[in-house]
């Protein structure tokens, strides 16, 4: 049965157009076509095979036999805010006050109410794409207009133009969205890029939404990829979002955070009450727990994920058939397929030839049509037997 035979389908005209235009996922489409298939690996989604960790697991089952069962602070709770300038401070070599931070209920939330903050209808914000589909849909949902900047590539290898996006900003431009280390490219901003980045917001005095969420994730020997913590003054228009998701393999637990000045605490707080109302305190204790004893784990994630980039980049470009370059950060592989342009039916295709669960590039946005995601956070031995699979699906 098709949305246009259910029964009310005339009331659909009656909605708003920013919800009856909010894309459908085209990395959930493919999912929907092969989950159910036995065996298949399944490397589509942003996440990890390991789950949480039992100590993370522990702070949440004593917060509910300590009945923390009630309504909480809307900005989160002080142990969480603290906890998490303790680790900002660590991360970041500068200090953090906890007046800074506001739990949500997820990375997404944060998405959501970084944007409300600043954009409406008839308002612009530019994304560099290959970008996660998520912030198209929470710039159009909310009435408002992404603007989307193609970045260049050459020889698999994703590059940002700065002229480009410059010649993007017009008068109705609120804010640059930037996310470093990317989904879905791993392109990694320097911090000169993060610097340049930054002096071209403060030109047009526009905002920067920084989605630096696989900050922790890089490949080039350092703790950590260059932030705009490293460049930016105080007083700059700088919002970061935040999520417990991938470091500490929490994705469905649904917290994040945003980072911003102290002043928007109140604005932040109200608009977290009319959304979710805050979020459970056990889930709360949770996260104090991962930012306080996780370094280890987040080691061994990163080292994994270290493992996994190097058996999908060599894997593949053994077959002589894709065009791709390792990813400077994050836990993804972006490449295209000598002679295919259609990565939606390609990514259906390989679901069934090779068993093997990719996102299409399609559901990027412009600059991924032609491309296959493919998430490495896995253990070796899955990764190693999916990458045969694609060598033997793509000889064919």
């Amino acid at each position: 049965m098709t949305t246009d035979t259910l029964p009310g389908a005339g009331l659909i005209a009656e909605l708003r157009p920013e919800a009856r235009n909010a894309p459908e996922s085209g990395i959930v489409e493919v999912m929907n076509h092969g989950r159910l298939r036995p065996g298949l690996i399944p490397l589509w989604v942003g996440e990890g095979d390991l789950p949480t960790p039992e100590f993370i697991m522990r702070a949440a089952m004593k917060s509910l036999a300590d009945g923390e069962t009630f309504y909480t602070w809307q900005r989160g709770i002080p142990e969480l805010r603290e906890a998490l300038a303790r680790y900002h401070t660590r991360l970041y070599g500068q200090p953090f006050s906890a007046e800074r931070f506001f739990v949500t209920g997820s990375g997404m939330q944060s998405v959501q109410i970084a944007v409300r903050m600043i954009a409406g209808p008839g308002d612009e914000l530019i994304i560099p794409t290959p970008a996660w589909p998520n912030f198209v849909a929470a710039i159009e949902v909310g009435g408002a207009k992404a603007v989307c900047v193609p970045m260049d590539l050459d020889q698999g290898r994703f590059t940002l133009d700065l002229d480009k996006l410059a010649a993007a900003i017009t008068s109705r431009t609120r804010a640059l969205i930037v996310n470093s280390p990317a989904n879905p490219t791993g392109w990694t901003a320097t911090r000169d890029e993060m610097a340049a980045l930054l002096a071209l917001a403060r030109k047009h005095g526009i905002w920067i939404i920084a989605d630096e969420i696989y900050g922790r994730f890089v490949y080039n020997g350092e703790a950590r990829a260059a932030s705009f913590h490293d460049v930016m003054d105080e007083d700059d228009r700088v919002l970061f979002l935040q999520t417990f998701s991938k470091n500490w393999a929490m994705t469905g637990w649904r917290m994040g955070w945003i980072e911003a000045p102290p002043v928007f605490g109140q604005i932040i707080e109200n608009l977290i009450q009319y959304s979710t109302s805050g979020s459970p305190v056990f889930i709360q204790r949770a996260g104090v727990a991962a930012l306080d004893e996780g370094e280890a784990f987040v080691a061994e994630q990163i080292a994994r994920a270290a493992e996994g980039r190097r058996i999908v980049f060599e894997g593949l470009k053994a077959t002589n058939r894709v065009s791709l370059s390792a990813p400077d950060g994050a836990f993804y592989q972006f490449f295209s397929v000598d002679g295919r342009t259609e990565s939606r039916k390609l990514a259906v295709e390989l679901c069934d030839t090779a068993n093997v669960g990719l996102a299409p590039g399609t559901a990027f946005g412009p600059g991924g049509e032609t491309g296959l995601r493919l998430c490495f956070a896995r253990k070796a031995s899955d990764l190693t037997e999916a990458v045969a699979r694609l060598q033997r699906a793509l000889a064919a």
